[in-house]
């Protein structure tokens, strides 16, 4: 007798079981989700099956519907980068924030029994400190990771007149010591993402970006038509921003922080 073999069925696409995620998590049926974009049912059908994949205005649409982190898949799919859209779309990086921020409890440091005086002019930001680290020159980064894909990991009061751009701050820890004295190892770091121009950054402390080493901090100068990321330890070599580096500016260091040893 002739065995039979069992044809196995071809994996379906992430895009595929994306779909089907999105469209559970509505619970709706392939009926309602197709009228949402004024498509068949049958055409919804192909698409979770992974006979079809959907246009890019389709992938727009659901990366509307959807939440984060699943929204930034969809958009990538419809070719829209998430740097784009949040340099776009400041109203994304608000709701963002907003969905990962964690449950506060205040606590009045330092006054012991005392109470403070006018304490209604007292005004403080709560800045989200990331689960990311800026990396001191030299250092291995793990690549891709931008400020706005962190977790939010705990939260830093700081005063008012510290955050200029309060939607646009946020805390990340240092790695590494190229930039000692001035910034320790372990050190946290109060960064401003909307602060980007170069031309005013000269002399700056800043967080620099490459796709393949993840974030870094360093220095900012500018000769002539050369710009140069430094460390502040001078045994360390400096990184000549160009084309070919891919090295690219994503904040501006406001402050830091750090335990005494």
């Amino acid at each position: 007798m002739r065995s039979r073999r069992k044809l196995s069925r071809p994996a379906q696409p992430e895009w595929a079981e994306s779909i089907v995620r999105l469209r559970t998590a509505l619970v709706l049926s392939q009926v309602a989700f197709g009228n949402v974009f004024h498509c068949s049912a049958m055409a919804v059908s192909r698409w979770e099956r992974g006979i079809s994949e959907p246009p890019s205005h389709i992938y727009i649409g659901m990366g509307n519907l959807a939440g984060d982190p699943l929204c930034w898949y969809f958009w990538g799919r419809a070719g829209l980068s998430k740097e784009d859209l949040l340099r776009v779309m400041p109203q994304l990086q608000a709701r963002l924030r907003k969905i990962r921020l964690p449950h506060l409890e205040m606590v009045a440091a330092g006054s012991g029994a005392k109470k403070l005086e006018k304490q209604s002019k007292l005004r403080l930001v709560a800045v989200p400190l990331l689960n990311s680290v800026a990396l001191a020159h030299g250092e291995k980064g793990e690549g891709a990771a931008l400020l706005d894909d962190a977790a939010v990991e705990s939260m830093i009061a700081a005063p008012k007149d510290w955050c200029p751009n309060p939607a646009t701050t946020s805390c990340l820890r240092v790695r590494g010591s190229s930039m000692s004295p001035l910034i320790h190892d372990g050190y946290i770091l109060a960064v401003d993402s909307a602060q980007t121009e170069i031309g005013e950054l000269n002399g700056k402390i800043v967080i620099a970006w490459h796709r393949d080493k993840g974030l870094a901090v360093s220095r900012l100068k500018r000769f002539d038509h050369t710009i140069v990321l430094q460390s502040e330890n001078a045994s360390y070599e400096s990184i000549t921003l160009s084309g070919k580096q891919k090295w690219k500016i994503v904040a501006r260091v406001l402050w830091w922080i750090g335990k005494a040893p």
